[in-house]
């Protein structure tokens, strides 16, 4: 009875001992034996061949297209052990036809802080077992999705998801995924690769403010005065301002108002969109309640009270505290 050795212990040596090539491509390998041989051969679907007593015989294929292929060179020696084979270590492989990205459940912008899943799917691309796919948020790699537990020869088609929870900063991020044959020294360097267009996710978020803290002004009749109530958000805010003024003229549906005309109280800006309102204040405060009452330091205020009494001629709310109703400017500077 004769066996079959291989492996260790084999007189066999084939080169190359580990073949990868694409699709349709050609491959010559040759089979050698290290001590004499009775007959020397390649097993296989394709372009099967044997000699006799030559050491050394070639398995040659134009163009590869049969993704089960096993050859095996195979050896009948005159001493034992009589029989010996060698499987060629054969790695036919084929680049995707398409990569796609697209979300999940979903369509549409994203709301910040919820979780959403987008889906990575590859068509026909063989072995799969050396496929990685990686996931890219811009230039920054997210995740990598091995598939080395498949063990299909042939094309199939997989894909892989990506669970995301964004946040505002990631507002109009571009997010792909690439796939790469890894297939080892004797592959294609660099190894073959297929990126998705780019899916860019667009994330609603709130109004907020670039500064939220309540503003104090201090009243100076005539002076010009700003109130920034500029907010971020997604979609873009819209603005709304109320005064504690009720006989106020309408206030403008600005970010921004600059007047010289606005009493003292308070205003209130909100900023708008879908998600939420967000309010922010600014107080304008009269001098003489900004310096408590101290007459020391209303002085300045109270000759411009004196002057607008004058002025009209002491028939004006500014007269309003004065013993006389018309006082002179050298009273007032008294």
């Amino acid at each position: 009875m004769f066996y079959t050795v291989s492996g260790e212990g084999c007189s066999l040596i084939l080169k190359p001992s580990r073949v990868v090539l694409g699709f349709g491509e050609s491959v010559t390998v040759s089979c050698e034996a290290t001590r004499p041989v009775r007959v020397l051969g390649w097993e296989s679907a394709i372009s099967a061949v044997h000699t006799q007593e030559d050491r050394s015989v070639q398995w040659k294929v134009d163009s590869l297209i049969d993704w089960i292929e096993e050859p095996i060179c195979y050896g009948v020696f005159f001493t034992a052990p009589r029989q010996c084979e060698e499987k060629l270590n054969l790695v036919l492989y084929k680049s995707p036809d398409s990569i796609s990205i697209r979300q999940t459940n979903h369509t549409g912008p994203m709301v910040e802080g919820k979780e959403y899943q987008l889906l990575c799917e590859v068509q026909n691309i063989a072995p799969v077992q050396y496929l990685t796919l990686r996931w890219y948020r811009g230039q920054t790699e997210v995740y990598q999705h091995s598939f080395a537990d498949l063990t299909s020869s042939s094309p199939v088609q997989v894909s892989s998801t990506l669970v995301i929870t964004p946040t505002k900063a990631e507002n109009d991020a571009e997010y792909k995924c690439v796939a790469e044959l890894e297939l080892g020294p004797e592959g294609p360097q660099p190894p073959p690769t297929l990126a998705s267009e780019p899916l860019t996710v667009s994330i609603y978020f709130p109004p907020t403010f670039l500064s939220p803290e309540t503003e104090v002004f201090d009243f100076t009749a005539g002076a010009e005065i700003t109130f920034n109530c500029t907010a971020s958000g997604n979609p873009e805010p819209v603005y709304s301002w109320q005064s504690s003024h009720p006989t106020e003229e309408r206030m403008k549906a600005e970010a921004v108002i600059t007047s010289s005309s606005l009493l003292p109280g308070t205003y209130t800006c909100t900023a708008s969109n879908m998600l939420e309102k967000k309010s922010k204040q600014f107080i304008i405060k009269e001098k003489i309640k900004a310096n408590k009452y101290m007459e020391s330091l209303c002085e300045e205020v109270i000759r411009d009270m004196r002057r607008c009494c004058k002025a009209n001629a002491g028939n004006s709310i500014c007269c309003s505290g004065f013993k006389d109703s018309n006082p002179s400017e050298n009273k007032s500077d008294t």
